[in-house]
C-alpha cells in the first residue's frame, strides 16, 4: 500500500476510550474486570487502527498546559540560542529544520523538536557503562525553569503509560506487568515539536512529519486545537485524528507490534500543517529498560514471529537512520 499517495477521507474510524476507572487501580488490588474491559477496548483499536484516544487519563490539565505554553517560549527563542543545546552524545537537545527524514526519498521533516529522556545525572554507572539511550539531558540554561517542568511531565506520562500497558498486556491473557516489569530507568524520550505554517504551495511531498511508524512500544500525544495528524487505514486512506478536548491520542509502536507478536498494528501517521498557524504537539515516546528482552507474546497454537532482541538495540538502529546528526557522527 502506498500510504504517501493514499486519499483523505474524514471518517471517525479512531474511538475515544474513558480509561478513568482504571487511572487510580492498584496493581495488586484493583478492579480487574475494569482493567479487562477497558482493555478490550484498546485491543480492538490497536488489532483495527493502531490508535485510539483516551480520556480520563489522569495527566493533569494544569502540568499539560504549563508544558505547552513553556515549549512555545523555547522554540519562540533566537536559533543561535537553541543551537546550544543540540545533541552531543544522545539522542538529546534541540533538532532545527532539515535534521530528521522518516525514510530514504521523503523531503526533510518541516518541524523544529526537542528531545528530553530519564534526567540521568554524569555519574549514572550505566550511563558511564556504556548504556546508549540514557545520559544527561541537553538542558538550556538560559531557560532553568524547562527543567523542572518537562521533567514532571515525563513522570506523570510513565504513570499513565504504565496503566495502559497494565490493560494492553491483560487484553492478551499475559501477565498484567508483561510490558511494564522493567522501567527502572526507562530509554522513553519526550519530544516537544513545532511545526512553522505550512506553505500552500510546498507540494503533496511536503510534510511536517512525513508517513511513518513510530519505532517503540506506545506513544502518548497531546496535540494542540490546530490539527493536522493523519492516520492511514488498512484501506490505504488517510483519517484525520482531530484534537478533541481532554484526551490524548495514543498509538502502538513498532517495537509494540513486535512484542505482541503482530497482534497490534503499528500504523503509518503522519503530520500536514495546512492551517496557516503554527501548530505544537507533545509526544512521550513511551519504552522500557535498554537490556529488556522483547519476547513476543503468542496465543494457543500460535508461533513468535520475531527473534528475541533488546528494546535499546532495536530502538538505537531505527535512530540511525532517521535523524541527520547521527549518520554525520556515523
Amino acid at each position: 500500500m502506498n500510504y504517501a499517495t493514499a486519499k483523505h477521507i474524514e471518517v471517525a474510524d479512531i474511538p475515544v476510550i474513558d480509561v478513568g476507572p482504571i487511572v487510580s487501580v492498584d496493581s495488586a488490588a484493583g478492579d480487574t474486570a475494569a482493567v479487562a474491559a477497558i482493555g478490550a477496548q484498546m485491543r480492538e483499536a490497536a488489532e483495527r487502527i493502531g490508535f485510539f484516544y483516551v480520556s480520563n487519563h489522569g495527566i493533569p490539565e494544569n502540568l499539560i498546559r504549563d508544558t505547552d505554553a513553556m515549549a512555545r517560549r523555547f522554540f519562540a527563542q533566537p536559533q543561535e540560542k537553541k543551537m546550544e543545546v543540540v545533541p552531543l552524545d544522545r539522542h538529546r537537545g534541540f533538532l532545527q529544520v532539515g535534521q530528521a527524514k522518516m525514510y530514504d526519498k521523503a523531503k526533510v521533516d518541516l518541524k523544529e523538536s526537542f528531545i528530553w529522556g530519564l534526567d540521568t545525572p554524569a555519574d549514572d554507572p550505566d550511563y558511564l557503562a556504556g548504556n546508549r539511550m540514557i545520559g544527561p539531558n541537553r538542558w538550556p540554561a538560559w531557560m532553568p525553569e524547562l527543567r523542572p517542568q518537562l521533567n514532571a511531565y515525563f513522570d506523570a506520562a510513565h504513570v499513565c503509560s504504565k496503566m495502559l500497558l497494565r490493560a494492553l498486556a491483560v487484553s492478551l491473557n499475559a501477565p498484567e506487568d508483561y510490558f511494564s516489569r522493567r522501567m527502572a530507568k526507562p530509554i522513553s524520550r519526550g519530544t516537544l515539536v513545532w511545526y512553522p505554517p505550512q506553505d500552500p504551495d510546498a507540494g503533496e511531498e511536503q510534510f511536517g512529519v512525513a508517513p511513518h511508524t513510530d519505532y517503540g512500544v506506545i506513544t502518548l500525544l497531546h496535540q494542540d486545537d490546530v490539527g493536522g495528524l493523519q492516520v492511514a487505514t488498512r484501506r490505504g486512506e488517510w483519517v484525520t485524528a482531530h484534537p478533541i478536548p481532554g484526551t490524548l491520542v495514543i498509538n502502538s509502536g513498532d517495537l509494540l507490534g513486535r512484542w505482541s507478536n503482530d497482534r497490534f498494528k503499528s500504523n503509518p501517521h503522519r503530520v500536514v500543517n495546512s492551517s496557516g498557524r503554527e501548530r505544537l504537539s507533545i509526544a512521550m515516546f513511551i519504552d522500557p529498560d535498554f537490556d529488556t528482552p522483547i519476547v513476543p507474546v503468542v496465543q494457543p497454537g500460535e508461533k513468535a514471529n520475531y527473534p528475541e532482541v533488546s528494546a535499546g538495540d532495536y530502538i538505537l538502529g531505527r535512530f540511525d537512520k532517521a535523524f541527520a546528526y547521527r549518520n554525520k557522527k556515523a
